[in-house]
């Protein structure tokens, strides 16, 4: 084992174990910055470092999906000056970490009712995921005014208009059938979910796609969560047997 930032051993992770699709709820940046007696937007700023961080240890890992629920329908609702303030934020973003984008080999994908978005933030979007469309050494996906509800809903329009078209018949409507018509049609479902600020909930993220998923609870805020947490997640992701709903045998 190494030894961390804290002089505490660092779990050795087996690459052949590691989860292939990581997804994340980053909460807790407003408790993290009332805390701090700071604004909102303040906690949004660091949380956006940790962003860095989580991703850059993805691809050092060999992680190939990175799933990020960075905005959610439900955050319109949130006061207009920070709606603002975050799209500002989510725009320097990606305008900041494009070329080490491009340096890493990550392609950039965002899933959501992202027509909802600013125009310029919008085109910045589309911009990134054009210049990384060839990379193919991890995928960094950012959920935008995304919302699990809306996504089944969606999907069911979708598929209700081919029925209707007679593209597809009842019979045709499968498991397979309905990923395929979701936002992550083409993306593996996540292998482990983790949620941080404690909250015991996944407040609408991904509920088609997390049916088997390994979740994790983190007390940690988002703008704390860093690397060496994430390596102890991945070890304990590591020690569990995943059953898909059958016995092992003994």
């Amino acid at each position: 084992m190494s030894s961390n930032s804290d002089g505490r051993a660092e779990p050795k992770l087996d690459k052949k174990k590691l989860p292939r699709h990581v997804a994340i709820i980053m909460d807790g940046n407003g408790r993290w910055a009332r805390k701090r007696l700071l604004n909102r937007v303040n906690g949004h700023e660091r949380g956006s470092e940790t962003v860095r961080q989580i991703v850059r240890a993805c691809r050092e890992f060999g992680i190939s999906i990175l799933t990020l629920y960075a905005f959610s329908t439900e955050n319109w609702q949130r006061p207009k000056l920070e709606v603002q303030a975050l799209m500002a934020l989510l725009e320097r973003f990606l305008i900041s970490e494009e070329k080490e984008l491009l340096e890493n080999g990550i392609r950039l994908n965002a899933i959501g009712e992202i027509d909802r978005l600013p125009d310029r933030v919008c085109d910045r979007i589309q911009e990134v995921m054009a210049s990384t469309r060839h990379n193919d050494q991890m995928l960094l996906n950012l959920a935008l005014s995304y919302g699990g509800r809306a996504e089944i809903v969606r999907m069911v329009q979708s598929i209700s208009k081919k029925v209707r078209d007679g593209v597809m018949t009842p019979g045709d409507i499968t498991e397979e059938a309905v990923s395929a018509h979701l936002y992550t049609a083409s993306i593996p479902d996540p292998d482990l979910l983790i949620r941080t600020s404690g909250e015991m909930r996944i407040s609408n993220f991904l509920l088609w796609q997390i049916a088997y998923s390994e979740i994790y609870i983190t007390n940690t805020l988002w703008p704390d969560f860093n690397r060496e947490e994430f390596i102890d997640i991945l070890d304990d992701y590591q020690h569990r047997e995943r059953r898909f709903g059958a016995v092992m045998a003994e």
